[in-house]
């Protein structure tokens, strides 16, 4: 059995957790609780859990028995004058249970015991668990799911930016810790599993090297778990990098992330008192931080995943494109396509760039690639693969930009997907706008086949009907106005 299929069972127990009023929304969370027992004991490192609430002694309880231990299970490790692990208080943090139902419980915890763990621990526990994730976002239309980041694009995003042994690597919304996951595990790919290194650099790798911040709590449970089944253990704060506790965010080497979407709630301000800025839309304050959090030394460098606005906001929009302009080397801007997001409609970019040794005019040109025209139909049931990133990926080529020629010269390829443009050219636009498009859709064809383009009308069908449906709760016991 291998892990997707571990996976797919792993799910079907949400059926049970239904039943018990549960919803898919907190079925990933309440299946935390268990996996982290069950998963600790498959990697033998059970020393900071009590004895009494290992797995082999959950496994061992029955009906309303088992029903009360788990309750008082869940009290108990997250207090720390109890278990004074940090990593376990974090994932047990307010821990609580929906599951009612004592055979319900049995047979979750039963049947996950019965599970090939000697396939799971062959595959690796941590992509089982980011496996985990994908599906859950996958399913859940809402919520912190809608912008869940392709595995694809992170992977493909820390490929271009090459983390090294070495470098301090941040998210700031750091989500489920995905972005960080893939770049220890690409880091990893390069050394053995860090075994090349001394034991000093592998001890920064796993302690030092991966840092983040998460505000959503329950978010930040499952960050805690993805760090701890991938052998991580760097700083992951649960809180709001907008506020001052996101003030330690300092001198890093790389920035990779996908910061959330929106306003902040009513319009307020962020409580930073070091941004340039001020502003409530999140993403603009989440790009300030993240170019300032950079070293000044001409080779740290971020990807970030934007929506458009940015590109385009005016005002206090502008003047932190400018900013950004100045003090960094805006190298690359990637034009992502429409649908490879859980929420429809969202159209997004990744930024590429370098923070400058000083302040001012660091940027010269930027180059920008069009992967959202002409491209084939993304969603649910086309999803990324690594396979659409090929061409952007082999003419990335940040060192060489020569070999990009051929493919954005306005003449000789009219409709190419990369362009040049000078700071120049940028300074001159309205509202300094970045949001530059030159291809059309005139050539197009829908490629799909018959299937694909009927289950993309029943996804949009079941979207529309869950959307009544919502409404409709909203406006019970409202009397018309007339």
């Amino acid at each position: 059995m291998n892990n997707q299929e571990i996976v797919q069972k792993l799910w079907n127990e949400c059926n049970v957790l239904r039943d018990d009023g549960v919803s898919y929304q907190d079925y990933i969370t309440e299946l935390t609780y268990i996996l982290f027992l069950k998963m600790s004991k498959e990697q033998d490192q059970q020393d900071d859990i009590p004895e009494k609430y290992r797995w082999d002694n959950l496994v061992s309880k029955e009906g309303l028995e088992l029903k009360n231990f788990y309750r008082q299970l869940l009290l108990d490790l997250g207090n720390p004058e109890i278990v004074k692990s940090k990593r376990i208080n974090a994932i047990y943090a307010n821990a609580s249970t929906a599951i009612d139902e004592p055979a319900n419980l049995e047979k979750i915890i039963k049947d996950i015991d019965g599970l090939d763990w000697f396939s799971a621990r062959k595959e690796g526990l941590g992509d089982l668990y980011e496996g985990l994730m994908e599906k859950n976002a996958n399913e859940v239309k809402s919520g912190a799911g809608q912008y869940f980041t392709p595995r694809v694009l992170i992977n493909m995003m820390v490929k271009m930016t090459e983390p090294k042994t070495g470098d301090r690597c941040n998210d700031p919304a750091a989500g489920t810790f995905g972005f960080m996951v893939a770049a220890d595990q690409y880091l990893r790919d390069k050394t053995d599993e860090y075994w090349d290194l001394s034991v000093e650099e592998r001890n920064f790798q796993i302690h030092d090297a991966f840092s983040g911040m998460e505000l959503v709590p329950n978010t930040h449970r499952l960050a805690i778990m993805n760090e701890y089944l991938h052998g991580m253990d760097g700083r992951l704060e649960q809180g709001d990098s907008l506020s001052a506790n996101g003030k330690w965010m300092k001198n890093f080497d790389v920035v990779l992330t996908n910061p959330p979407f929106g306003t902040k709630k009513g319009g307020e301000r962020v409580t930073r008192d070091d941004l340039t800025y001020e502003t409530s839309n999140k993403q603009l304050n989440f790009l300030q931080i993240i170019y300032n959090s950079l070293k000044k030394d001409g080779k740290a460098r971020a990807a970030v995943v934007v929506p458009d606005n940015v590109l385009f906001a005016d005002g206090v929009g502008e003047a932190i494109r400018k900013d950004l302009l100045n003090k960094c080397n805006l190298h690359t801007i990637l034009r992502l396509p429409t649908g490879i997001f859980y929420a429809q409609g969202v159209q997004t970019n990744v930024l590429f760039f370098t923070r400058g040794e000083s302040d001012k005019d660091n940027t010269k040109e930027t180059w920008i690639y069009d992967m959202r025209h002409q491209m084939r139909s993304f969603g649910k049931r086309n999803p990324l693969n690594d396979k659409d990133f090929t061409e952007f990926e082999k003419l990335f080529c940040v060192d060489d930009r020569s070999k990009r020629k051929e493919t954005w010269d306005k003449e000789k390829n009219p409709n190419g997907r990369w362009r040049k443009f000078t700071i120049d050219e940028i300074l001159k636009r309205p509202n300094t706008s970045l949001d530059i498009s030159w291809m059309n859709d005139e050539e197009e064809h829908d490629n799909r086949s018959l299937k694909e383009i009927l289950d993309e009308m029943n996804d949009k069908s079941k979207a529309i009907r869950d959307a009544i449906a919502e409404l409709n709760k909203a406006l019970e016991g409202i009397d018309d106005e007339d």
